[in-house]
């Protein structure tokens, strides 16, 4: 009988896999964020989601775009111990589904003891072996060893094991009580289990606990013997008679399951072995090589095939774990003022339908169907208990059916003092995309998944969870009958695997700048550069370090100069990442898709709207407003990270500036007192404010796309300057969305539209950054930017949202290019850094007031006379309405008193005489 070939699947190197190959798995290089590839065992192929795997004829539903992996672990994605092995790793049993575009290429991966030749294993490429497992719930390492050593159990156990599994997972201190021969109680003369026998410390001989008389409760302390009665008494004799006491059998040396050693000299290289080494069968049931069989294993349960094959800690039961709950008290005792439970007070009647007679039944289900015309409500389980409970209660008080009413969702149950919705309110599209985005990341773990959504309860997102698949089952159950009626054999919609970018386009620097060098080995030759991860001295890899990074988390990196470590940039150190330390040990990043489990925890910038992160998503420990950190100026340090908190919040504890936190550039807008709200609120990112010169405040997003706006330091986007250089007609126009004439405005660059930022960014319009070429004979004298493959001028632009077929490439704010800055950082380290270098900033600010009074002095203080001369200029100009000459801005305005002359208001006037506006309770986000 001819064996059938197995499937394969080739990847995009050209090598083929078939089930239980060993891969490396890794997603493109911005999703990894650097990690090196993760190593995995194929279990199975499978389809595009929500097609069987098998048609119903056994055929194998095609195309393949999906495989079932069993992952390993290294040693330092576990711990934070040194490693200084990088081929070694440690199994799991765990599996995930992936796209097959995922698949990098093929290894091997094999148990110690498999491998005759440790050193020529780990001398060839893509050679792995492991010991040991990690579970990664329990969190706890475990042996593992072949099943075929296991000995001292019953001899139809050891068959099972051995016909099944290749290897058995237990702890460290039962492996040498499994290995030994099999041990038989000198009583019974049955299988002694090490959990629950004695071995007598003169004889060597094994009994059962509950074979010794008296009974044995407990083994002995750590550190005592216990000896059998027949040797207790020759011991006794012995001491009465004087004799000398023989000397103890010593035990045989416990059988090891490391290879013999070898001789020293040169490792044999038998090319034909080892190649019999990696074809070797390894068995399999249920898709799995071992099974644990340890500490909290019954022997027994090993025979049953849909036994659980995952490693087990102690039973929580006993009076260690649970409390000993007296005995209720009798009725005699019971106090008077507790009702007793099971009456008619303390029990509340949900249905009674069967107990109504078949004319009253059909009249509530007729009165049923009249409540409601939406058929998802008829359908509801919360919906269907409520309007039945509510039927009920008018039939045992003798009312009509008609007078039952579902308007108000609000119930009072009798063990509740105030009443309950039955039903929860309905979930904002808000909500159900962050509840999405957190069950892709989270999966099932719906405590992480509450925390992502924010503003629901534990309940709420419980039953919503139920909700949700229950929809999305029925959606695909529904597209799996549609297809059935087209006769497509169940396949999915979709009959081509989607096409995804390649590996070497997202790692490989494509075009690497002038005298690059390695970041770890300091080499400047290299046929290509690859990506490095952050937190190295330079952004690239030669060949040999990418290969060695990617594949064995592994950089042999040289120390850096003192004088090059102070050049680098404080915030390039990632915690983990390796500088200038041993490089056994793998860099720790935060990244969404690093070798799970436990995925790295996410969170959602309010700026962009999309996950990263923690790290580069900063959430304020105070507020939970939570911002990429390159969009608000902030050099994340991971030790600060959970603790770290927004501006405005420090500013509450610090009072460097003012506590009022309305911005100098948007409309003041006037609040109620005795609302305590949170202003601006957290969930928008005009949350994120900076400090002015004069201690007040304005928007990050205002101060960024207002050109006339520097900064003292640019990184950090700190101490805002040239607030009163901002000309005056962006003060004066009306903006067209608030209809408001105070605030600086700006205008689209698609149309006339002015309007404040603050108002834009309210009204959903699209801000970003476009990458402006400049002509060839302004090169010199303006300010040009490399990003993403641009060259020019980086402006900032503000889109109304109408504008939808505009044809301007906007970069995000949070977008990032190679090295991990984004488009905002690069806009404002080029353009909006004020000369700190020059000038004081004292003396800028003068300079700055300087230009705005001559600016005024030059287009009032000259007047013509009457007969044609040019009269002396008159003096400086002073407010027509209270005389003063002193402002720090004087406004012109048409004075109707004097003939529609043109005179000047101060600063102070002009506010006071300006239009008044309604109180605004709160500012909510877009």
């Amino acid at each position: 009988m001819s064996i059938a070939e197995p499937f394969k699947i080739t990847l995009k190197n050209g090598e083929e896999v078939k089930v239980n190959d060993h891969v490396y798995c890794s997603p493109s290089w911005g999703v990894r964020d650097g990690t090196p590839y993760s190593i995995a065992r194929i279990m199975e192929f499978l389809p595009a989601q929500g097609t069987p795997t098998f048609d119903k004829n056994g055929n194998r539903n095609e195309p393949i775009t999906r495989a079932r992996l069993a992952w390993y672990y290294r040693p330092s994605d576990v711990s934070d111990r040194t490693v200084a092995d990088c081929r070694l790793l440690l199994a799991a049993i765990y599996s995930e589904v992936c796209e097959l575009s995922q698949l990098r290429s093929k290894c091997y991966v094999l148990h110690r003891d498999r491998i005759s030749d440790l050193a020529g294993w780990k001398k060839r490429p893509d050679r792995f072996y492991f010991t040991r497992l990690f579970d990664p719930w329990l969190r706890k390492e475990f042996e593992v060893i072949p099943a075929t050593t296991v000995r001292n159990v019953p001899e139809h156990i050891r068959e099972v094991l051995i016909s099944r599994y290749e290897y058995i997972v237990a702890e460290r201190e039962v492996v040498p009580d499994y290995t030994d021969d099999l041990r038989l109680c000198d009583t019974c003369e049955k299988w002694c289990p090490p959990a629950e026998s004695l071995q007598c410390d003169r004889c060597k001989k094994f009994f059962h606990m509950e074979c010794v008389n008296p009974p044995m409760l407990s083994k002995p302390s750590r550190g005592y013997g216990w000896t059998c009665a027949p040797c207790s008494r020759a011991h006794e004799e012995e001491v009465e008679g004087h004799e000398v006491r023989h000397l103890t059998p010593v035990a045989p040396k416990p059988k090891t399951n490391a290879p013999p050693a070898r001789g020293r000299g040169r490792p044999r290289k038998d090319r034909v072995l080892a190649e019999k080494e990696e074809n070797v069968e390894i068995k399999h049931f249920k898709m799995w090589p071992f099974r644990y069989f340890g500490l909290y294993t019954f022997a027994e349960d090993t025979l049953d095939p849909d036994d659980l094959i995952f490693p087990r800690a102690a039973t929580r039961v006993g009076p260690k774990y649970q409390a000993n709950v007296p005995p209720s008290p009798g009725t005699a005792d019971r106090p008077t003022d507790v009702e007793e439970r099971g009456g008619d007070a303390t029990i509340e009647v949900l249905s009674l339908v069967n107990a109504m007679s078949p004319a009253e039944a059909e009249a509530l289900e007729k009165q049923k169907q009249l409540l409601t015309r939406n058929d998802k409500l008829k359908c509801s389980v919360d919906w269907l208990t409520e309007v039945t409970f509510r039927l009920t209660d008018a039939w045992l008080n003798k009312r009509d059916f008609s007078t039952v009413s579902m308007r108000s969702p609000m119930r009072l149950q009798k063990w509740k003092k105030a009443e309950t919705r039955y039903t929860d309110k309905d979930w904002s599209a808000e909500e159900v995309a962050a509840f999405e985005d957190a069950i892709q990341m989270h999966g099932a773990e719906l405590r992480a998944v509450r925390e992502e959504v924010g503003t629901r309860p534990m309940p709420e997102v419980v039953r919503f969870y139920g909700h949700w698949k229950n929809s999305k089952l029925g959606e695909e159950n529904k597209r799996i009958r549609a297809a059935r009626e087209n006769g497509l054999d169940e396949k999915a919609s979709s009959t081509t695997r989607e096409a995804t970018p390649d590996e070497e386009e997202g790692s490989i620097v494509m075009e690497p700048p002038r005298n690059v060098s390695c970041g770890a080995c300091r080499t400047r030759e290299s046929e290509a550069w690859w990506k490095a991860p952050k937190g190295l001295a330079t952004s690239v890899l030669c060949d040999n370090c990418g290969l060695s990074w990617r594949k064995y988390a592994d950089l042999n990196v040289r120390p850096v100069r003192e004088e090059v470590i102070s050049k680098a940039k404080p915030g390039d150190k990632r915690e983990g990442t390796p500088l200038n330390g041993p490089q056994s040990k793998r860099a720790k990043t935060s990244s969404s898709q690093s070798t799970p489990p436990p995925v790295a925890p996410q969170l959602r910038c309010v700026a962009c709207q999309r996950n990263g992160p923690v790290g580069k998503v900063l959430r304020c420990k105070q507020c939970q407003f939570r911002v990429h950190s390159a969009a608000c100026g902030v050099i994340p340090d991971p030790a600060t990270t959970d603790s770290w908190v927004c501006d405005l919040c420090q500013n509450e504890k610090t009072l460097e500036a003012s506590l009022i936190p309305d911005c100098l550039l948007c409309p003041r807008l006037r609040r109620d007192p005795k609302k305590k709200l949170i202003y601006p609120p957290p969930d928008s990112y005009l949350r994120a404010c900076k400090p002015t010169e004069g201690q007040a405040w304005v928007h990050v997003l205002c101060s960024v796309f207002i050109p006339e706006i520097t900064y003292s330091d640019a990184t950090r986007l700190r101490l805002v300057e040239g607030v009163s250089a901002i000309p005056q007609y962006r003060w004066q126009n009306n903006c067209t969305l608030c209809d408001r004439e105070d605030g600086a405005v700006i205008q689209c660059s698609e149309c006339p539209a002015e309007y404040h930022v603050s108002c834009a960014w309210k009204h959903g319009h699209k801000f970003g950054f476009e990458v402006q070429p400049v002509k060839h004979s302004r090169r010199e004298t303006a300010t040009t930017v490399d990003w993403k493959g641009h060259t020019g001028q980086m402006v900032p632009s503000v889109i109304c949202k109408g504008h939808i077929g505009h044809k301007r490439q906007l970069f995000d704010i949070c977008d990032t290019n190679d090295l991990g800055e984004s488009s905002l950082q690069v806009y404002c380290r080029n353009y909006k850094q004020a000369p700190v270098a020059q000038t004081h900033g004292l003396l800028r600010k003068a300079r700055r007031l300087d230009k705005i009074l001559h600016a005024s002095l030059g287009d009032g203080s000259s007047t013509a006379s009457v007969d044609g001369d040019s009269m002396q200029s008159s003096a400086d100009p002073h407010c027509y309405r209270c005389q003063t000459e002193y402002s720090p801005f004087f406004h012109e305005v048409t004075n109707t008193a004097q003939g529609e002359a043109k005179s000047w208001l101060c600063h102070k006037c002009h506010a006071e005489t300006r239009k008044t506006y309604p109180v605004i309770i709160g500012l909510g986000a877009s």
